[in-house]
């Protein structure tokens, strides 16, 4: 790079922080309120005053350049302090704080549990969002969340929560009409329904010690309370996360008819930015989750 900075083009590095982080123009121009145009000519700015490329632009695509990784990872780092001292002193009146999590972790473990946290904290106006997967600072975009992996977030503090198993689940009524379900070998019988891919119920097989069984059918989706659901409804057996069914298989609505559990290799942690727990709100939220959390058991 040149010697062209003695003054910071902020909108430019702004607008350039977005664009890297959705590695999207279009992306960063409808997050910005600007036009893909605008984003392009600024970031094409900044690569001809630094004297450097700062993506490569493909057919539908644009990529980093080790230049743009290397201004990114920067950028994302400063834009997170900011964010994170406008919180503490500029914005210390506000009472809300924002949570973000997965569907499932939502339904069937947060949402159950939303009167309490009412209880505890009257004042404090809880927004919770669905969150894709955090893969960077950058991509945490919410005060705090809940995600699912094997707690290696750079740049983030995480705190594990709890573990899960997963365990067969099918409809009652379903398995009286297919001839129960007695052992694993069982379930050659049963439609299966596979969460993304058959990656899964494989482990599950493994676990159990049975060769994997061939199925009377298989369906592939793509959200984990849709496969929660399909069973429910009587479409084929799936895998449950346990302790989130323990509910529907008490009432009956399902039954998880072997005491064969796989244990994943990811969790649950709750991730927030460096110093965002020293807002008061956000402290809060975050010892109720912990809490909360210490008394699940899968």
């Amino acid at each position: 790079m040149n010697n062209h900075h003695s003054k910071l083009p902020l909108n430019a590095l702004r607008t350039f922080e977005a664009a890297a982080r959705r590695l999207s123009f279009k992306d960063a121009a409808d997050e910005l309120y600007v036009s893909p145009t605008t984003v392009s000519n600024q970031i094409r700015e900044l690569e001809r005053e630094w004297g450097c490329q700062l993506f490569v632009r493909k057919t539908r695509a644009v990529v980093l350049t080790d230049a743009g990784r290397s201004l990114a990872e920067v950028l994302g780092r400063a834009f997170s302090e900011i964010r994170s001292e406008i919180d503490l002193h500029i914005a210390p009146a506000t009472k809300a704080v924002t949570l973000a999590v997965g569907p499932i972790f939502g339904s069937r473990w947060l949402s159950p549990r939303l009167s309490s946290f009412r209880k505890a904290h009257p004042n404090i106006e809880l927004i919770v969002n669905h969150s894709p997967r955090i893969t960077s600072v950058e991509s945490l975009t919410s005060q705090v969340a809940v995600d699912w992996g094997t707690g290696e977030w750079d740049g983030l503090e995480v705190k594990p929560l709890f573990n899960i198993v997963y365990s067969p689940v099918v409809n009652p009524q379903l398995a009286a009409e297919l001839g129960g379900l007695s052992s694993p070998a069982d379930l050659a019988r049963y439609p299966i329904i596979h969460q993304r891919d058959r990656s899964e119920w494989q482990a599950w097989f493994e676990c159990a010690a049975v060769p994997q069984v061939v199925s009377r059918g298989d369906t592939i989706v793509m959200d984990s309370n849709f496969a929660v659901q399909a069973a429910i409804d009587g479409q084929g057996v799936a895998l449950g996360s346990f302790p989130f069914l323990e509910d529907e298989v008490a009432s009956g609505r399902l039954l998880r008819p072997f005491d064969i559990n796989l244990q994943p290799a990811r969790s649950y942690y709750m991730l927030s930015r460096h110093g965002a727990r020293r807002t008061v709100e956000v402290d809060a939220v975050c010892a109720w989750i912990e809490t909360e959390a210490s008394k699940t058991q899968p």
